[in-house]
């Protein structure tokens, strides 16, 4: 009987270390997807201000709709799921400095 509470009391401490690591992990591994997504869209960017000869529109609402350009839908940010926009002078996104 003591054999089990002190393996239970080991796995307990093991539990209590790796478990928060893991969710911080999570954390940063939402802000590299972030990242990530602003890059494909400021390559995307650039590829419809190639083809068309204009910047798409500040909320992306008609490059998101091509599918060309994203098959799958315009991506939302993994950290606080919101939309990304861009700066039309420029062509980067703004915001989303996490």
């Amino acid at each position: 009987m003591v054999e089990l509470l002190a393996v239970v009391a080991i796995l307990g401490t093991l539990a209590a270390v790796i478990v928060p690591r893991v969710y911080s992990g999570n954390d940063a591994a939402k802000s590299s997807a972030c990242h990530v997504n602003q890059g494909d869209i400021e390559i995307q960017v650039e590829l419809w201000l190639h083809d068309t000869g204009s910047m798409p529109a500040g909320t992306l609402a008609d490059i998101g709709a091509d599918v060309n350009y994203f098959s799958e839908g315009l991506p939302t940010c993994p950290v606080d799921a919101t939309s990304y926009t861009i700066d039309t002078q420029t062509g980067l996104i703004t915001g989303h400095n996490h």
